[in-house]
C-alpha cells in the first residue's frame, strides 16, 4: 500500500484519461500423436496465471474462463494460479521469461500496461504473444455498508469540501484502471487532483478487506469482483462508470448523476514469446470456442462484463497501441 504523490497522480490522470473511453496446448492426442492446434481435441496441461492476488478482477476472470473451458470440453483440467507482485509485473516477467512455453498463459489488462512502466519493469506486454481480448468492464464507486455516504452526491459534497481527508482505494498501480477512474472523477466534479489521497492495493483481493473494514473513504474498481458483497449489502455501490447501468447492481451511472464521465477497463489473455504457430492457433481456437459457448455468455451476464472479444493480430494491434500511449504519456511525465 502506498500513497501516490499528488502531482504525479494529477499528471497521470490528465495524460492517460484519453485511453479510457497428458499433453500441452499443441493438441497432442492421448496416444501422443501431435495434430494441428486448431483441429485438435480438448487441450491439456493449460495454465492460466493471474498476476495479482486471489479475489481480484483478473482472478475472477481467469477462473470463469477456466471453468467454461473445462465444462465445455475445450480443455481438460485447466490450472489457474496466482503470482502477485508489483502491479502484475512479477507475473509479466515470468511469462516473458518462459519463451516458447505453449502451456502457459496470463490473464491481464490495462493495469499491467501501466504497471510495466511505473514499476520500471524490464518486461513489457509487447514482448508477449497476444491471444485475445475478452471483456470490458465499467468501474464502480463503492463504500462499506457503514459508510456515511448513501449516494454519490453525498460523497462528492464531502470530497469537495476536504479532498485530502478522504482516502481513495484502488486495486491497481499508477496508470491502472482503479487509479485512473477516481482521478478522472475528481476532475469531472471540479476537485484539484493534486489534493486526492489515493492508496494503491495489489489487486481487488487486497482491496476488499479495506472496503469492508471501512478503512477508506471510498473505493474505485470493477463491480464484477465484488458482486457477492454487493448483493449481501456489505458493499454499497454509489455509482457505476459505464454508458448504461450494470444489470443486477442497484446504482445509477455517473452520467445519470450529472457527472460527465464514462470509463471502462478491459482484460485479455497473452502467452509467452516464441511459442509455436501450432500452439498459438490451438490457444486462440480454444478461446474462440469458449467465447461462442453458452457457458461464457452466462459468465458475462453473471459478472456484468461487456463482451469485447478480439483475437490474434487485431488484439496485438490494440495492445501495441495501448502500450505506446501509456509509454508516451508516462515518459513525458518522468514516470517511466
Amino acid at each position: 500500500m502506498r500513497q501516490i504523490r499528488a502531482l504525479r497522480v494529477a499528471a497521470v490522470a490528465a495524460g492517460i484519461a484519453l485511453m479510457a473511453t497428458g499433453c500441452g496446448a499443441t493438441g497432442k492426442s492421448s496416444t501422443g500423436t501431435e495434430s494441428s492446434g486448431a483441429a485438435a481435441g480438448p487441450i491439456t496441461g493449460l495454465q492460466i496465471m493471474v498476476p495479482n492476488t486471489p479475489g481480484g478482477g483478473y482472478d475472477t476472470t481467469a477462473r470463469a474462463a477456466a471453468k467454461v473451458l473445462d465444462d465445455e470440453k475445450i480443455a481438460n483440467n485447466t490450472e489457474v494460479f496466482n503470482l502477485a507482485g508489483a502491479g502484475g509485473t512479477v507475473g509479466l516477467a515470468r511469462v516473458v521469461n518462459e519463451k516458447g512455453n505453449g502451456d502457459l498463459t496470463m490473464l491481464m489488462g490495462l493495469g499491467v500496461v501501466g504497471a510495466s512502466y511505473t514499476n520500471k519493469s524490464q518486461s513489457k506486454l509487447t514482448d508477449t504473444t497476444p491471444l485475445a481480448k475478452l471483456i470490458e468492464e465499467p468501474g464502480a464507486i463503492m463504500v462499506s455498508k457503514d459508510s456515511p455516504y448513501k449516494t454519490i452526491d453525498d460523497l462528492v459534497k464531502a470530497w469537495k469540501a476536504d479532498p485530502a481527508s478522504i482516502s481513495v482505494g484502488g486495486g491497481s498501480s499508477p496508470g491502472g484502471p482503479d487509479h485512473l477512474l477516481p482521478m478522472q472523477l475528481a476532475g469531472a466534479v471540479g476537485i484539484d487532483a493534486t489534493k486526492v489521497n489515493f492508496v494503491s492495493y495489489d489487486g481487488g483481493g487486497d482491496l476488499l478487506p479495506a472496503i469492508l473494514g471501512n478503512k477508506l473513504g471510498f473505493a474505485a474498481s470493477g463491480a464484477g469482483e465484488y458482486l457477492e458483497q454487493i448483493k449481501s449489502g456489505e458493499v454499497r455501490v454509489l455509482a457505476t462508470s459505464g454508458e448504461k447501468r450494470l444489470e443486477g447492481v442497484d446504482a445509477p451511472t455517473l452520467k445519470e448523476s450529472n457527472i460527465d464521465l464514462v470509463f471502462s477497463n478491459w482484460r485479455g489473455v497473452v502467452a509467452p514469446p516464441g511459442i509455436s504457430d501450432s500452439d498459438k492457433q490451438s490457444l486462440i481456437a480454444a478461446l474462440e470456442k469458449m467465447h461462442e459457448s453458452a457457458g461464457w455468455k452466462e459468465a458475462l451476464k453473471t459478472h456484468s462484463w461487456t463482451d469485447a472479444f478480439v483475437t490474434g493480430d487485431e488484439f496485438k494491434k490494440f495492445l501495441t497501441d495501448q502500450d505506446k500511449r501509456v509509454a508516451d504519456v508516462l515518459t513525458k511525465l518522468g514516470l517511466a
